[in-house]
């Protein structure tokens, strides 16, 4: 203790504070955000980080300094200066130091201070108030929950007396006065037999609170209990038929149950719940929850049904206007509702509609609602995770609610809505549930007429709603699932399509979104096929509606500045409202080459032109695969090889040529994930094409599955693929024989113009696709250059 007195200066920058005593041995956190105690910090930061720390007194004589004469000396552990200026200190008391004189007065308090050395040797007496005073800790720690009883534990293993009474006066809620009083006794046995008066005081006074806290609080439990009994009373008398008044409030739920047509099982719950919140009060828990229960069985439509509208003539006619083309799904909507009409009533169907975005699989079901006179009911699925979105929770949780299922049949008040689910193949699965299972009941027309909610927990018929679902792909689609629904597919448009659309539905749909005059504003068919052709690329029409957005918005904005009036949107100004073209068809300027082959990719968003380019360089016979290809599109490149290997005598290939070289098969825009079964015969072509050194006809594009032994298997999304073709300018495909059949029901203008060869083994692409002549020296000295993808696509490619 001497070796630290002797270290601490004697002139020292002073820190006071009005209601705060400092202990030696204790640390205390401190906030200061006035002047002089910043300047104070500052001197003793740029020091040996020691201060003075003395508490204000009650003089207010200007001439003498207003502080006690015994304080602390305190060092500075850490410092934070924070964003409002102010400084936060972690502070340490090191010792007890008697203030001497004053050495200065501005900007702060300077004085001269003397280290007080604490008395050493510990007597009998003093170890017997030590423990004393420990005990007394003990009750205080008993009294109340600020103290925390292992710290009590903790003081009994510290040998030092005078320490530990610093320590039990530093982090007790004692007086000020009393504070100072211990800080100045030096002695350390009239140090604990004051600090033990205060102690004794403490517990009287914590003691004396407790008691009277506690007799408050019988008090009012014994007034809840009162109150409890009273109304406990009322109810018995209301039972007995003693009193007449009846609550508002049941006297309504009675009458809207009453009125309301509910089923036989609905009633009788409900009126088994009206008689629990009879006998409950307002402020009960479960008051609400039950209350909440009755407004949803008392106001679900049961048994209210809009009536249907079976005029088929007038249900075409609002199709046809409302929608271009889609056939196949007209026809379908046609079919239930001729049979409705017929046989009174009918299982809602449960139809599917497949294909590309922006191919009008939505819309259409707000056209069949508006067709049968039905409401319409949208909910998407894209991303849904939890079970209970469909089923609900149950009236055990807290702020339970049902599922979505329910909760919009309510809101439209009607129990045959046409029912959208939208992007059902977008269901997500994890810890909370697998959706796609809720939805089985309700998707199965010889289950979903007792579909039970968890939070109804009644049956519910929802064999009269027609439910429509959407997809883009039918493969993420659970096999049970998709079993239970009727699959009508939505295919890609083809460009007179996408004219006629623009023409009578998109045009004049962004007119009146953009305040233009259809008068002033008009859009040649030349620059609807520039649009088409050369700045978007998809098998709907939802971007072709954006870039004909954006061109009536820059007209907008002239027009609204009144630069011009009329306007004629022909292809040679469309760039001035869009910029260069978006995509090229460069197959016209391809040329024949050695390793690259046209292949076709079907993918949700419509088919789309592969290129497969391979090259080889000296090695040992190894593959590499690039372009971020899947499992299966990997063995498709190792089955092409082995049958290349097998067969090498026929397409005359030395045998040494597979162990000379390593070979790089690659399929551009590598950012894109490709996998499935149909680059087969394109893997095939380019490896044979490379191998052989013949070059391969560009102008041709192929699909198909290819086997060990070199047959071609069918694959699907032919007319994607076809359509895809047909849009990049191919005229030649070669499809499997197998696909024949797929091929029969395309319509005829998907084939017009299109020669489509039909084959059943590898050989036959080969020699139709393969030029006889190999390469010659004079090209050899050539390098090889690989094709460039001539449109990006951002989306999976699975080929089936």
């Amino acid at each position: 203790m001497d070796e630290l007195n002797s270290r601490i200066p004697r002139t020292l920058p002073v820190l006071h504070m009005p209601n705060m005593v400092m202990f030696p041995f204790l640390l205390m956190p401190l906030v200061v955000s006035d002047e002089e105690s910043k300047l104070v910090v500052d001197y003793a930061l740029s020091n040996d980080k020691t201060m003075a720390f003395f508490l204000e007194t009650e003089k207010t004589n200007p001439n003498e300094v207003n502080l006690y004469q015994i304080g602390s000396a305190v060092t500075i552990l850490r410092m934070l200066r924070n964003q409002d200026g102010s400084i936060s200190l972690l502070l340490q008391g090191t010792s007890r130091i008697k203030l001497q004189k004053v050495t200065q007065r501005e900007p702060y308090l300077m004085v001269d201070v003397e280290s007080i050395t604490e008395p050493g040797g510990e007597s009998v007496e003093i170890m017997a108030l030590k423990k004393i005073s420990l005990e007394l800790l003990d009750k205080i720690s008993q009294e109340s929950t600020l103290l925390n009883r292992e710290m009590v534990s903790g003081l009994g293993n510290i040998k030092q007396a005078g320490r530990v009474a610093d320590i039990i006066a530093g982090n007790l809620e004692l007086q000020l006065e009393d504070r100072q009083k211990i800080l100045e006794l030096i002695d350390t046995k009239e140090r604990y037999i004051f600090l033990n008066d205060c102690l004794a005081e403490l517990i009287r006074q914590m003691r004396l609170e407790n008691s009277i806290r506690n007799n408050i609080q019988l008090e009012m439990s014994e007034d809840q209990r009162r109150y409890y009994l009273r109304e406990q009373l009322d109810a018995i008398r209301k039972e007995l038929g003693e009193s007449d008044e009846v609550s508002k409030e049941i006297l309504k739920w009675r009458e809207a149950i009453e009125n309301n047509k509910l089923p036989d099982y609905v009633k009788e719950v409900a009126y088994d719940e009206l008689e629990r919140l009879a006998t409950m009060q307002p402020a009960a828990s479960e008051y609400g929850v039950i209350r909440n229960y009755l407004d949803w069985i008392v106001n679900l439509p049961w048994t209210t049904y809009s009536k249907d509208r079976l005029d088929l003539r007038r249900i075409e006619r609002v199709l046809t206007n409302d929608h271009y083309g889609l056939a196949k799904p007209k026809e379908r909507i046609l079919e239930f509702i001729a049979v409705k009409k017929l046989k009174g009533q009918l299982k809602g169907p449960i139809l599917c509609f497949v294909g590309p975005p922006g191919t009008g699989k939505t819309s259409i079901g707000k056209s069949v609602a508006n067709a049968l006179n039905r409401k319409f009911i949208r909910m998407s699925l894209g991303g849904i995770h939890d079970e209970a979105e469909i089923r609900g929770h149950r009236r055990t949780y807290i702020g339970a609610m049902p599922g979505k299922i329910i909760m919009e049949i309510k809101r439209q008040g009607v129990a045959n809505p046409v029912f959208m689910l939208d992007e059902i193949d977008k269901l997500g699965r994890d810890f909370r549930g697998d959706p796609s299972s809720a939805l089985l009941e309700v998707l199965d027309p010889e289950q979903n007429n007792t579909f039970v909610d968890n939070y109804i927990n009644l049956p519910f018929d929802l064999s009269e709603v027609m439910f429509i679902t959407t997809a883009n792909s039918l493969e993420t689609i659970p096999p049970p699932l998709r079993d239970r629904m009727e699959i009508i597919e939505f295919s890609s448009y083809l460009e007179y399509d996408k004219i006629e659309i623009a023409k009578a539905y998109l045009i004049p749909k962004e007119l009146e979104a953009n305040g233009l005059d259809k008068k002033l504003v008009k859009m040649q068919k030349s620059a609807l096929q520039e649009i088409i052709r050369y700045y978007v690329r998809e098998a709907g029409v939802r971007n072709l509606q954006r870039k004909i957005g954006s061109i009536f918005r820059k007209i907008a904005k002239e027009v609204a500045s009144g630069i011009r009036q009329n306007y004629s949107i022909t292809s040679e100004n469309v760039k001035d409202f869009l910029g260069v073209r978006k995509f090229s068809h460069e197959l016209a300027s391809r040329k024949p080459e050695i390793g690259v082959t046209t292949g076709l990719a079907w993918t949700s968003f419509g088919g789309e032109l592969l290129f497969c380019e391979a090259i080889r360089m000296p090695g040992k016979g190894a593959i590499v695969l690039t372009g971020l290809l899947g499992n299966v599109m990997k063995e498709s490149a190792k089955i092409a090889l082995s049958y290349l290997k097998a067969n090498h005598e026929y397409y005359k290939i030395p045998a040494n040529e597979f162990d000379k070289y390593d070979t790089h098969i690659h399929l551009p825009s590598g950012a894109v994930p490709k996998d499935g079964p149909s680059a087969g015969v394109t893997l095939t072509t380019t490896l044979a094409s490379l191998f052989t050194q013949k070059k391969v006809r560009h102008d041709i594009a192929m699909t198909g599955e290819i086997t060990l032994l070199g047959k071609v298997l069918p694959i699907g999304g032919l007319k994607e693929k076809i359509l895809a073709a047909k849009r990049a300018g191919i005229k030649k495909v070669i499809v499997p024989a197998e696909n024949k059949e797929s091929i029969s029901e395309l319509d005829a203008a998907i084939l017009d113009g299109m020669d489509i060869s039909f084959v059943e083994d590898v050989k036959q692409i080969l020699d139709k696709v393969l030029f006889q002549e190999r390469l010659t020296s004079q090209d050899k000295a050539i390098p090889l250059k690989t094709a460039r993808l001539n449109f990006l696509k951002p989306h999976n490619q699975n080929l089936k």
